[in-house]
Parts: structure tokens; sequence; C-alpha cells
């Protein structure tokens, strides 16, 4: 098993080690793709991990990925046909770990979070007598802190976004006229030319009215000249690695006016969210918790007015995932440590007017943090009022 798979796995074993368990075992999804290099999505099929808190991890899975699984990062794995017993595969695995199954040892196995109920059953029943509790006991506080490489592969889908904005911004006056749902297509295309690899949610476009709801589907609705419009977007792109598969994701959002006049208490709006953006990405650093981010941007929209406008979280982790830990919301203690990457994006939305949205991503460092995007918060696009 390669780096960086190789130290997330010892890392995991550590925290296996601390708990007091004898393993975990992760199905497709975040938790295989983080330790495996493994990416795939659920299925009927058997299709799991098993990581001993000592010794390489067992892949347990279809005849079908063998190729697959020989260029990943996988040392070991137990292949099963279509006419195979899969439990019988799924308790070789178990041994091939040195676990083995009907022990009458008390022991706790931790199960990934999103294990369908039929596997975590089949796991149950080799193991009558283990306890058993949840992966992210031990995953969690290893994703939440991002290696090099992801912190790499997640500046270079800020770019790909950023690259599709100033094109968004240059193009201006041309874009009144289009649909929400075609501009939206047509962003979908440009994160593709710019490199990424399939968006990474249902891109936003939402003008002058539909704004006011966070996440408004793109619709039929023309792009009129003064129409404030919320641009939520993002791409996939691929982390470099030797073997194995990861892909992360870009997360932006701008509001912007493509031509003509906005209407009546836009700027105060726009300028507002801006304001609140900028001081809480200035107030990250290493120490300060999660809430206390929020609050810095809720309390610059409060004191404005418009409190109760701000109807969403400040913001969300982004890794493997576009939502995970660490969330900027209040009740959250959770402390900020260098590596932890989220969203800054609060907004202000004002039913039957227009919304104001704008988001970067962060990363926390030694002393503060970095914005892992670049283009100007600016509304104002070729063609619209200054």
């Amino acid at each position: 098993m390669n780096e960086p798979f190789a130290e997330r796995v010892r890392r995991c074993q550590r925290g296996l080690a601390d708990r007091g368990a004898a393993a975990l075992v992760a199905s497709p999804g975040p938790v295989l793709t983080y330790l495996t290099g493994v990416e795939e999505s659920p299925s009927e099929r058997h299709f799991l991990a098993v990581v001993p808190r000592d010794g390489p991890p067992v892949v347990v899975a279809p005849a079908m990925y063998g190729a697959e699984l020989e260029a990943a990062p996988v040392d070991r794995a137990v292949l099963w046909g279509d006419g195979d017993n899969p439990v019988e595969a799924l308790a070789s695995a178990f041994e091939t770990a040195g676990l083995e199954p009907e022990s009458e040892a008390d022991e706790t196995t931790l199960l990934d979070d999103r294990l369908w109920t039929t596997f975590a059953q089949d796991v149950r029943g080799l193991f009558p007598d283990t306890t058993y509790g949840l992966a992210s006991d031990v995953i969690e506080p290893l994703r939440l802190r991002k290696d090099r490489l992801e912190r790499t592969t997640l500046r270079q889908a800020g770019n790909v976004a950023d690259r599709v904005s100033m094109t968004l911004r240059k193009r201006g006056e041309e874009v009144v006229g289009l649909t929400e749902r075609e501009l939206a297509e047509e962003i979908d295309r440009l994160l593709e030319a710019e490199g990424g690899r399939g968006t990474a949610f249902d891109t936003i476009v939402a003008a002058g009215e539909n704004g006011a709801r966070p996440h408004h589907q793109p619709g039929d609705r023309p792009i009129e000249a003064g129409d404030p419009v919320v641009l939520d977007f993002g791409a996939f792109v691929d982390a470099d690695l030797e073997s194995g598969q990861a892909r992360y994701p870009g997360d932006q959002t701008r509001t912007m006016v493509f031509a003509g006049e906005p209407p009546e208490g836009y700027r105060e709006v726009h300028e507002t969210v801006a304001r609140a953006q900028q001081a809480a990405v200035e107030y990250v650093e290493p120490g300060v918790t999660a809430e206390s981010v929020d609050a810095v941007a809720r309390e610059i929209i409060a004191d404005a007015g418009y409190g109760d406008a701000f109807v969403h979280r400040t913001g969300h982790g982004v890794g493997l995932e576009v939502h995970e830990p660490p969330y900027i919301v209040e009740g959250n203690e959770q402390a900020l440590e260098p590596g932890m990457v989220f969203s800054v994006e609060p907004g202000i939305y004002l039913e039957g007017e227009f919304g104001v949205r704008l988001e970067d991503l962060v990363v926390v460092t030694e002393d503060g943090c970095e914005r892992l995007n670049a283009t100007p918060l600016d509304w104002a696009c070729e063609g619209a009022c200054q």
C-alpha cells in the first residue's frame, strides 16, 4: 500500500487501538476511498474493506472488480463470484485479517456509518458476541485535517471554479435572455472544459426573486437586465495519485448582475454580505471555534438589520464530500486546527425580491487561513451599472 493511504491506515489503526477496537469495516463511500483509494458506489453486492488493528486492510469484493483492485493500493483482497456465497467470502476476509468468525472474544468492531443494514447483519452474524460502534469515532478526526495531497487537490478544484467564475463575469450582458437552466448547463460545460471531472453538486442559478431560495433549482425563468443572480457551482478534481482514486470538489458562490441597474437596496445587501464574509475569513485561525466563526458573520448581518434573513449556517467542511465536518454553525464548539477545510458563505435572502450569497473555501493554516478561491466578490459584470 503506497502513500498517502498507508499513512492513513496507520493513523486509523492507532485510533482503533486507542478506542480498544479490533477492526473497522468500511463500505463503498468516502471512508473506503479515504483508506484504500477504492472509489465505488454502493450496490447489493458485498464490497467491503476490513481494517484490522494490526496488519494491512483486506478488501472483499465481487470478482469482476479484480482488475480495479490490482490497480489500487490494496495489498490483500478476497474475491467472490456471482455463484459463490458472499458471506463466506466475508468470513475469509476477516480470517485473512487475523480475526476469527464465531469468536467468543469480547471485542469491538466499528462499522461504517453508512454500511447497509444487510451487510451489517452479515457481520453481526459472523461475530455475534462482538460489541459494535461507529467508524466515525475513529475516522472523522482523521478526515477533519486534510493532508498535503488533499489540500493541493482542493486548491486545484478552487482554481477550476475561479476560471469559470471569471469567464461568466466577462460575458456580462451576453447572459441576459438565457434561462436559469440554460446558464446552469453552460456552467457545467465550462467546468468540464476547465478540467473538472463532473459537477460536485447540482449547479445553482437563481435569478431575481428566486435568489431568495438558498437551494433553488434552475428553471425556465429568463435572466433579465438588473437581475441579481446567485451562482453556486463547483467540480470534482482527481487527486494526483500513483494508484487508487480520490476526487475532491470545488464550491464557490458569487452573486452577480450581468447588465443594467440592480434593484433598490441590492447594493447595501451585497456590501453587508461581503463585509460579513470577509470578517469571518479574517477571523479564522487555529484554536477559535467553528461556532465563533459563524457568530462573526452573523453579527455583522444582524447589526445591518438582516438577521432574520440569514437562514442557514455560515459554512460546512469540504473534502471527499461536499458537505462534511466541521460545520460552521452555532453550537459547534469544535476548535479549528491546521488542515481543516470549509466554506465561508453568509447570505441574505429577501423573499419576493432577491438573495445574496458569497462563498469561498478556506484551509486553516498555522497562523490563520488561506482562501482557496481568488475571484472578486464584486457583483458588477461588464455591462452592469457600477
